[in-house]
């Protein structure tokens, strides 16, 4: 195993409640019914959610995604445990371990903040009783629950990362029923100083501050209660609340509990006893809680139990599921007979091996289904925008054709590097032939540089959608925008030919292990074993040239657009005028963050499997949030969805005549 190091353990031992064999069948017993109370209750919440169109409202939105968030996080440890209880094994491997970490802190996090959520529609629904429908719309619901779950899944994937960096030897005993990143940290034989560090301030960003946001909800809601003037009015505004008080008090209380018990503590299994409270009884009881005091709840569920049939809503679900699968990942560079390049020198090679993330073989099946999906979700995502205003005229505009080809330039960008890391983990083979190398690395520069371009180009199109409203469709004619693509895309061309040109002047020797998912043009260049200090100059200089250039046309288009806005008098026009490039923004802010964080954490660690797992971010996860930032908030692009799915089922039809 290599995370950071030669990790020498392939699995981890959970010693669980008690290590006693006759106190073995009632730990199953009781865990067995606390779980199937969990599932059974939780999803009689989420059934009578969606079957009573009474229950329609952002609270019981919001409270089924929390019974779907309950169920999940407590079967990402009791069915394990109670496996481990029915074969007499304590065992857990590697690979399983972090992948139980990585969903047990997904979705409690996302239990934290969904009860932040709900916290803030209780304080709209009573301190702003009349704008409620008009501000939780289900624009909004939808939005709060996305950025939840994004948050969520970027933090887990944080935490999980930074742990596969970590080395582990003879120790393999975690006492608790499931891997608990904290004690998985604990265990390390290597420096764990940079997890823990991390560890502390996420708890503390991600953990005080929903604390705070629900304070300050409650604060607002007693301070409406109290200028109630009757009796049964405060009642009555506080009766809807009171669940999701109760619900928060014992969410908190048992986390806060859990911390005090391990820190006041030092037996192992009393810690993992006070784990179950929060991991396993919380999420038992908040179906109680909600159903026990709220009549809508008792008449949805009465009426579902009445119902001759349940609606069939996880069909499409499963249908997606199986396209998926039937997708042919025969995507790669060829794999040609090998043979000596000839640049310069005679370069005595012929491949290089890509050592990725890890090389433990249990690990393998994760990473390539965690990178399938991301690749997935990004050519869907980013094909949806293109025929979206392809099919659409409304959207034939300077703004959403630029759009348009950014999408293109996404999945481009995606597809010279996941595809080939995706086959080699399906082959078990770290191999990139010397010509595929040098293709990827050409590829990846040329799309990589070309987004960066049209995001400029798009900032371009703002400031004068902006700042000249009236001279805009004569600016922006079809002429300069064709021109300005083609141009994007010589500039991008020559760039990345005069990059791999340089590289095929140098000459390699034994070293041909790149650090890296895919040929990183700065790896490859460092494993030369003849004078790079021209290839140095040139990239530094290129990169200074075409990286600062159209970041300093994105500022410039910035700072004329704020101007133009402060300008506008009213509020609505100022509001109207900023949303038009909020989506643009958010993306080049995104795009930038991490390129410059992929480059920052190669300067300060030495570990290559964090530099890999930090070029993820701008490599894959960029491309992939894209569409998801441009269609939530345009709703251009979502009506244009509609229409086209609208166009298919037609012609669909017309095509089986």
């Amino acid at each position: 195993m290599e995370p950071g190091n030669l990790t020498g353990v392939s699995e981890f031992l959970l010693l669980g409640l008690s290590e006693e064999p006759a106190l073995q069948p009632l730990i199953f017993g009781l865990f067995l019914s606390m779980y199937l109370i969990t599932v059974l209750g939780n999803l009689l919440i989420i059934l009578a959610v969606s079957s009573d169109s009474h229950l329609h409202t952002p609270m019981y939105f919001f409270l089924s995604n929390l019974s779907w968030v309950d169920i999940c996080v407590t079967s990402t440890t009791v069915p394990k445990m109670l496996v481990n209880i029915q074969t007499q094994s304590k065992v857990i491997t590697y690979a399983g371990c972090i992948t139980q970490i990585y969903f047990f802190s997904l979705f409690a996090v996302l239990d934290d903040f969904l009860l932040t959520v709900m916290a803030y529609d209780r304080f709209v629904a009573i301190c702003h009783p009349l704008h409620y429908t008009v501000i939780m719309k289900p624009r909004l619901c939808g939005l709060l629950v996305l950025v939840s779950w994004i948050t969520t899944a970027l933090h887990s994937l944080l935490e999980s990362l930074l742990l596969l960096r970590l080395t582990f030897c003879t120790n393999v005993e975690i006492p608790h029923f499931f891997c608990e990143l904290s004690q998985m940290a604990q265990l390390a034989c290597s420096d764990n100083f940079l997890n823990n560090m991390v560890m502390y301030f996420i708890t503390v960003l991600l953990g005080g501050g929903p604390l705070i946001g629900i304070i300050y909800s409650y604060s607002k809601i007693v301070s409406s209660i109290r200028a109630i003037p009757s009796t049964q009015g405060k009642y009555k505004a506080f009766s809807t609340c009171a669940s999701h008080l109760l619900v928060v008090s014992l969410f908190y209380c048992t986390s806060l509990g859990v911390y005090l018990s391990s820190a006041a503590t030092q037996s192992s299994h009393s810690s993992a006893a006070a784990s179950a409270l929060y991991t396993v009884v919380t999420p038992m009881l908040n179906p109680f809680i909600y159903s026990l005091r709220n009549k809508d709840i008792k008449g949805a569920l009465k009426g579902f139990f009445g119902m001759e049939a349940i609606k069939k809503e996880l069909i499409s679900t499963m249908l997606v599921i199986a396209i998926c699968l039937k997708i042919d990942h025969a995507i790669f560079f060829p794999t040609s007979q090998l043979h000596h390049m000839r640049q310069g020198n005679d370069t005595p090679i012929s491949e290089f091996l890509l050592l990725g993330f890890s090389e433990e073989p249990e690990l393998q099946p994760l990473i390539f289904g965690l990178f399938l999906s991301m690749y997935l979700i990004t050519v869907l995502g980013n094909l949806l925008i293109i025929l979206a205003v392809t099919s659409d005229s409304h959207l034939h505009t300077p703004m959403y054709f630029f759009l348009s080809n950014l999408s293109l330039v996404d999945i481009c960008f995606t597809s010279t590097t996941v595809p080939k890391m995706l086959v080699n983990i399906q082959t078990q083979s770290k191999a990139i032939t010397y010509e595929g190398c040098i293709t990827q690395m050409y590829f990846f520069i040329l799309f990589a540089m070309l987004d960066n371009i049209l995001l400029t180009v798009m900032a371009y199109d703002r400031f004068v959608a902006i700042c000249h409203p009236l001279h805009y469709m004569i600016i922006m004619n079809p002429r300069l925008c064709g021109l300005l693509l083609l141009v994007s895309w010589i500039i991008s061309g020559l760039n990345s030919l005069l990059q791999s040109v340089m590289v095929l002047q140098l000459s390699f020797c034994t070293d041909i292990k790149i650090t890296q998912f895919f040929c990183e043009m700065k790896q490859v260049v460092q494993l030369a074993c003849s004078n790079t200090f021209v290839s140095d100059m040139v990239m530094y200089f290129v990169t200074a040239l075409l990286g600062g250039g159209p970041l300093a046309g994105i500022l410039y288009s910035y700072s004329k657009i704020v101007s133009s806005i402060r300008a506008i008098p009213s509020a609505q026009g100022k509001y109207k005028a900023f949303s038009t490039c909020a989506s643009h923004l958010s993306v080049v802010s995104l795009f930038y963050g991490t390129s410059l964080g992929v480059y920052l954490s190669s300067a300060a660690t030495q570990s290559s499997h964090s530099s890999a797992a930090a070029s993820v971010m701008y490599a894959v996860v960029t491309p992939m949030l894209n569409p998801f930032i441009y269609s939530l908030r345009n709703k251009d692009i979502k009506r244009a969805l509609k229409r086209f799915y609208g166009m298919a089922g037609t012609k669909g039809t017309i095509i089986q005549r």
